[in-house]
């Protein structure tokens, strides 16, 4: 599949680039992160024109985000019929009104894996959309200019650029994931050792 792909944007140029892209932020999986980085190799080359290139990635990602954002939002109605008002929901609810803007801009460029959850979580907890639409098109900038750049900046060797930034993300992912679970352990402890102070009644001496 990625050979496949990379022969088709080196034949077709950034339209084709778009469109994967566009893909990917509807959640289907594909290998946009070595694509992104493949094309700052190839206009190192001349293949392709760069700044065309970065804009119409990012334009493409961002539409598909958009789409994936109003997949949660329309599907919030059912949601929180069967969810909301539960304490997981309303927990989760209240973490991504405090974490919601960053968890968008990270997971554009830094951890991936969770970019489709987000935008889902996104819509079905009615944050705001032009903030969503703010923070994305920060973070895919990054992830178009940064990855693209590095791609650009190693040339030949943008395949080790890849698997770098690959291992790393899933990395930050298990740190992420790690800290979750202490956290919700110590959460869980601290309720099974606070106990409500006992009162005793005073003693009826006759």
């Amino acid at each position: 599949m990625s050979d496949f792909l990379l022969t088709q944007v080196i034949n077709y140029g950034a339209p084709l680039l778009g469109i994967v892209v566009f893909i990917g932020g509807l959640g289907i999986p594909l290998p946009c992160t070595l694509l992104v980085i493949a094309a700052g190799a190839f206009a190192r080359q001349g293949i392709l024109a760069w700044h065309t290139t970065a804009l119409i990635s990012i334009v493409s990602v961002v539409v598909g985000d958009s789409i994936s954002y109003s997949f949660g939002y329309y599907a919030s109605g059912y949601v929180l019929k069967r969810f909301g008002g539960t304490p997981r929901w309303l927990e989760a609810e209240r973490s991504f009104k405090k974490w919601g803007a960053l968890s968008i801009f990270f997971s554009r460029f830094l951890v991936t894996a969770i970019a489709l959850p987000v935008n889902l979580l996104s819509g079905t907890t009615r944050f705001p959309f032009h903030k969503f639409f703010l923070y994305d098109v920060l973070g895919e900038a990054v992830w178009i200019f940064g990855y693209g750049g590095l791609g650009y900046l190693f040339g030949s060797q943008w395949e080790a650029v890849n698997e770098f930034l690959s291992s790393f993300g899933w990395l930050v992912l298990g740190v992420l994931l790690f800290a979750i679970g202490v956290r919700q352990t110590m959460r869980w402890w601290k309720k099974q050792h606070t106990a409500a102070p006992v009162k005793q009644t005073p003693s009826k001496n006759a």
